[in-house]
């Protein structure tokens, strides 16, 4: 980045931050949840500037959301999440980031194929940017809302690990398309992808951990939990794997094996304090850049593949949760899913598959010689727009009617 460069950098990044935090004064005494109201912001930047002829200025480049905002968002919330719920319900974690994105990409691919007669390996592609829940949007939206402990590990989880699934799924997915890839080929690598990201951040994370244990001052726990959770997602993303599993992997680690144990009294406040702060901080960017980097002009022309890709994910969510997860947990339970699954917690489930920055990211990734390229991003704006201006105002609604405190 050149000199003449960098003033206008930080002149937008001081901006940005200053309309997150007008929006979230805004948002707050009107109920709406503030990641709504940033995208419904950004949108309305985006289409006064379309308006003024300035549109088209802001480049937001997929790597900012990817390697900037995305390792700081997961770890935060991974960080916070206790082994022993998620060593209750693995299981069902499991079924739900690996079969479960699967599936889901699955039946986006038939529908749309079927409905609009695009051709099955855009439809897939199309599939896996959508197939996972993003992590910004739900763990944002479930901060604000009283649901039980078990329940928003579920959610948190979920989110959380096929998040970095997609990504996987979307490598595959884009590489088959100039490519052929045999499906035993595809899996192996999606599954060799999961579990060596995996690997590599639970390595890390103890790693981090030992080094911690060794010091006395906050500040540099602190600088090494910031180095954890980017260079576990960078030293993954350079071995072509999934760096936002490996994040995940090292933050659940340092956050099961520090607090009480290698880190200080001090540092671990000082850990809760400082990510709490870039976590809220990045979640504004975050929702603020999608609704500026979406065209309201290719939602309207996209309308029907738009509309089918919506039925698409809202049926296969519901195969997921009600047939995939409900049905192992009540037919056929196992360890890591030894309880069913109550049914208004799976209805909350599935209206929490929330997409957000991470398929738009996504879909601003598509190399510029994607047949139909324009139309494939869009359908996965109108999905990502439907899922925030739609479920994530609904979800606490829903959570207050069907979850009892005593579930």
């Amino acid at each position: 980045m050149s000199g003449t460069e960098v003033l206008p950098t930080i002149e937008l990044f001081v901006g940005l931050l200053g309309v997150a935090g007008l929006v979230a004064l805004i948002a707050r005494p009107l109920r709406l949840p503030y990641t709504v109201a940033l995208v419904v912001v950004g949108l309305a930047i985006g289409a006064l500037a379309d308006a003024m002829g300035v549109g088209g200025e802001l480049d937001v480049s997929p790597e900012v959301v990817l390697l900037v905002l995305l390792p700081g968002l997961v770890f935060d919330a991974a960080y916070r999440l206790r082994v022993t719920e998620l060593r209750r319900w693995f299981t069902g974690l499991a079924l739900l980031a690996v079969p479960g994105v699967l599936i889901s990409a699955a039946v986006v691919a038939v529908v749309l194929r079927v409905a609009t007669g695009l051709p099955i390996e855009l439809a897939f592609l199309v599939g896996a940017m959508v197939s996972a829940t993003d992590p910004a949007a739900v763990v944002a939206t479930f901060k604000r809302l009283p649901v039980p402990r078990s329940l928003a590990t579920m959610v948190d989880g979920e989110s959380l690990l096929n998040d970095g699934t997609g990504l996987v799924l979307f490598a595959i997915a884009l590489r088959a398309i100039s490519e052929p890839v045999a499906p035993g080929d595809a899996i192996l690598s999606f599954l060799a992808a999961v579990l060596i990201s995996g690997a590599i951040g639970i390595g890390l994370g103890y790693l981090a951990a030992r080094l911690i244990s060794g010091v006395e001052d906050h500040l540099i726990e602190l600088t090494i939990s910031v180095v954890l959770a980017y260079g576990s997602y960078l030293i993954a993303d350079q071995l072509h794997l999934s760096g936002v599993i490996a994040t995940v992997a090292a933050a659940v680690v340092l956050g099961n094996v520090g607090p009480g144990r290698a880190l200080s009294v001090v540092g671990a406040d000082a850990i809760d304090t400082v990510w709490e702060f870039l976590a809220y901080l990045l979640t504004a960017l975050v929702f603020l850049l999608v609704g500026l980097v979406i065209p309201p002009a290719e939602l309207v022309a996209s309308a029907v593949p738009i509309f089918w890709a919506i039925v698409a994910i809202l049926l296969g969510r519901a195969v997921i949760v009600y047939g995939l997860l409900g049905g192992v947990s009540r037919l056929a339970p196992l360890p890591g899913l030894h309880a069913s699954v109550p049914t208004a917690w799976l209805h909350v489930l599935f209206w929490a598959g929330l997409r957000g920055a991470v398929a738009v990211a996504m879909a601003l990734a598509l190399p510029q010689d994607v047949p139909q390229r324009s139309v494939l991003q869009a359908i996965v704006f109108g999905v990502v727009l439907f899922t925030l201006l739609v479920q994530a105002t609904t979800i606490g609604r829903l959570v207050e009617r069907v979850v009892k405190p005593t579930d």
